[in-house]
């Protein structure tokens, strides 16, 4: 099983270790792209920061982003599953788990990412700024750009079991499952549901969404499930206690009930 992950907006910078060893991480045919855009990105940090501030869509508040952006070849590295924070991560808790959900973890969860393609939570990267969103002055859109890399890597690193694609839309146009892997694929949505004048309404909530999202990759880490098919996914977690609905093929809707 593979499970398909955003990174987080926020990320915890590591306060010392190594500094990055692209050529060492998971997913070595991204290399090239990714020596691509960091160059780029380190390039446009060192220069005009008002210019840098405008590309990554930061304020002026933020100038010591673009400063750590310009320090990324040599600032220190650690674990993608400590730096990368925010709602989903801290609800997934990686720190938390037993040592053999923590195993499972590196194994199956592939974070995307504007800066590295996508990598496992256990390779080593320094806090960073580029979202996907962002379009770099040499290479244009971000999420154009990775679609070729990944294309040629992601069918290879996805082959033979469950595909689990919890990203964000932003960071799913970098990649998208075709084939016998789209077919193997579940997407899943979260829905915040109340009852308003006897009417059931159903909205997504980002909050709730990440949340949840990292309540439900927590819950199979640490049962060991291996599920094959959307069916047996859906009936692992309505085990461990929540609430599912089919909502046509290769998606699942997750219900939360009257959160305030």
């Amino acid at each position: 099983m593979l499970v398909l992950l955003p990174p987080s907006e926020g990320k915890a910078a590591p306060a010392k270790g190594a500094a990055v060893d692209v050529a060492g991480l998971s997913l070595p045919g991204l290399r090239p792209a990714r020596e691509r855009v960091l160059a780029e990105l380190v390039e446009l940090c060192r220069g005009d920061e008002d210019k840098a501030l405008d590309v990554l869509g930061l304020g002026p508040t933020q100038r010591g982003e673009i400063r750590r952006n310009a320090a990324l070849p040599d600032a220190p590295a650690g674990p993608a599953g400590e730096v990368y924070t925010g709602v989903l991560y801290d609800a997934l808790g990686l720190a938390s788990l037993d040592a053999t959900a923590r195993r499972r973890a590196g194994e199956r969860l592939l974070v995307f990412s504007g800066l590295w393609g996508a990598v496992t939570v256990d390779d080593a990267i320094p806090s960073y700024r580029c979202p996907i969103g962002v379009r770099l002055p040499g290479l244009g859109g971000l999420a154009a750009f990775w679609r070729g890399a990944l294309a040629q890597v992601m069918p290879a690193v996805a082959d033979g079991g469950l595909v689990l694609d919890l990203r964000s839309g932003a960071y799913a146009a970098a990649w998208k499952p075709t084939g016998d892997v789209a077919a193997r694929t579940v997407c899943v949505r979260v829905l915040q549901v109340r009852t308003v004048g006897g009417v059931e309404k159903r909205t997504v909530v980002s909050h709730f969404n990440k949340a949840t999202k990292g309540r439900l990759l927590r819950a199979l880490l640490e049962s060991g499930a291996d599920p094959r098919d959307a069916d047996q996914l859906a009936a692992h977690w309505r085990e461990s206690g929540f609430t599912v609905e089919e909502a046509g093929a290769g998606r699942l809707d997750v219900l939360v009930r009257d959160v305030h």
